[in-house]
């Protein structure tokens, strides 16, 4: 088995390495996808050292198009049998891969999704940001029949063959509503396992703003009611 982990990175410096350290660390079998989108902190710079390890493949956009760009970018290039998206920050915790994909490497589920309110100890970031994921999360299990308690997580795991059959229009972070609605209408229940999460601020460089939270229940209610 295979793990392809896909990292969309923009100006992310101060933790790419570290992240890389992290995933490295994680005893399972995988390749390392990183698309660099247009970054211009040095991230691409450092990322053009990465070309000498083995299991690590660097993509470069020319120029920023958005993480749903960069996550369609490397589903193109993965060769795994099971794919999880990983942001470039330090949010999340790869050693929670082993749980997380154990599921479908059992053959018993087709998507699992990482919920960080399954974890009674994690702490979380901005109000507005728990109160936006909330509500984007139950109009998910309304429309489309869903149980989940944390839709906009970014740990997403997928059997790979599913993931590539999945035509994707996203550009920025409405990937996750539209992945979620497009599995969803194809009659999958999803299934949440507990993770980690260690929430940053503004300041340290967290870019979702509440635009993204509006723009996520378009998505939804476009993938449910016209498309």
């Amino acid at each position: 088995m295979l793990l392809s982990v896909l990292i969309p990175a923009y100006n992310e410096i101060t933790s790419i390495d570290i992240l890389l350290e992290k995933i490295q660390a994680v005893p399972i079998n995988k390749e390392i996808i990183i698309v660099d989108d247009g970054s211009t902190d040095g991230t691409r710079e450092r990322l053009l050292t990465f070309s000498d390890i083995p299991n690590v493949r660097v993509i470069f956009h020319e120029k920023n198009q958005g993480k749903g760009a960069a996550i369609r970018t490397a589903i193109q290039h993965m060769t795994g049998d099971i794919a999880i998206v990983q942001d470039a920050d330090l949010e999340y915790e790869p050693q929670d891969y082993l749980a997380l994909v154990k599921p479908i490497a059992d053959g018993k589920e087709k998507v699992i999704y990482g919920s960080r309110f399954l974890n009674p100890e994690n702490r979380h970031s901005y109000f507005s940001f728990y109160v936006g994921g909330q509500v984007v999360t139950l109009l998910t299990n309304i429309l489309f029949n869903q149980r989940l308690t944390d839709e906009p997580t970014c740990y997403k795991v997928f059997d790979a063959n599913l993931l590539r059959s999945i035509p994707l229009d996203c550009t920025r972070f409405e990937f996750c509503p539209e992945v979620t609605a497009k599995v969803a209408k194809r009659g999958i229940r999803i299934k949440e396992l507990p993770i980690n999460y260690y929430p940053r601020s503004i300041a340290e460089g967290k870019k979702i703003s509440w635009l993204d939270g509006v723009e996520a229940i378009w998505v939804l209610l476009k993938y449910r009611l016209i498309k």
